[in-house]
């Protein structure tokens, strides 16, 4: 397959009468990880909730592998993480009920079979949290239930996964264990597409940094590191837990 898993040409998008995405290109080719970069306000949240759906392109194209967003209905193929801060919301759930959700876009006629089930207990395992399947998501700690929301997008089996600042203000023992999850889904050829504030353990995961400054690319090819950080003055490395562009949304990755 030759054609980019996620493309956007000159792409731009507002939010209320704020422009905040300013006619973007971005591609992620097959088995790439791609980190999307930049400051608070940059658009990087932004960028990615455009990519699935959530806020509407007011110009420019955006394809999912090689379909016209619009047109695109294949959603299993795509795995998406929100912040924990905009999905974490009181839910009255156990664990195993939210990674299960993942698996709807497989379920026929919204009931789950033995397949399903099998992949839910598979990415559950992945992250480590297979111990607490039947606890409350409300009894977990912070990396804790990042752990659960990054299970529910791999117990999709997904061919591109979409994580908005998966190490947010998670431990560093939950960190290292998503490090090597993505490690190993990365090992099978999936795509990533990332939204970071740092690289921290994911850098040595990195093909590829989009950098972002007032809605426009300041930069597209190797990660900071690799390029000096005065090459990038658009990119501020700012406190894991600070407030950005992104807006609280739902659990489901188009409701």
């Amino acid at each position: 397959m030759t054609e980019p898993v996620i493309s956007l040409r000159g792409v731009r998008a507002d939010l209320g009468s704020r422009p905040v995405l300013r006619g973007i290109d971005l591609t992620v080719n097959h088995g790439e990880v791609v980190a999307l970069l930049g400051a608070n306000g940059s658009g990087k949240s932004t960028a990615v909730r455009t990519i699935i759906g959530q806020v509407p392109a007011v110009a420019g194209e955006i394809e999912l592998f090689g379909t016209p967003r619009q047109q695109f209905r294949d959603w299993a193929r795509v795995g998406y993480v929100p912040q924990r801060t905009t999905a974490a919301g009181g839910v009255p759930a156990t664990v195993t009920e939210i990674v299960s959700s993942g698996r709807l876009a497989h379920a026929r006629f919204g009931m789950l079979r033995k397949a399903d089930h099998a992949a839910v207990r598979r990415a559950l395992e992945l992250v480590g949290m297979a111990d607490r399947a039947k606890d409350s998501v409300n009894a977990l700690s912070g990396g804790q239930h990042q752990r659960v929301l990054i299970a529910r997008a791999l117990a999709a089996e997904p061919e591109l996964l979409i994580m908005d600042e998966p190490m947010a203000g998670v431990d560093l023992a939950s960190q290292e264990v998503l490090a090597q999850t993505l490690r190993e889904q990365v090992a099978q050829g999936i795509s990533v597409l990332l939204v970071l504030h740092e690289l921290g353990p994911l850098e040595p995961l990195i093909d590829r940094a989009v950098v972002l400054r007032d809605g426009c690319v300041l930069h597209d090819g190797p990660p900071p590191k690799a390029v000096g950080q005065h090459a990038l003055p658009g990119h501020d490395h700012v406190h894991p837990h600070a407030a950005h562009d992104a807006e609280p949304i739902r659990t489901g990755l188009l409701s």
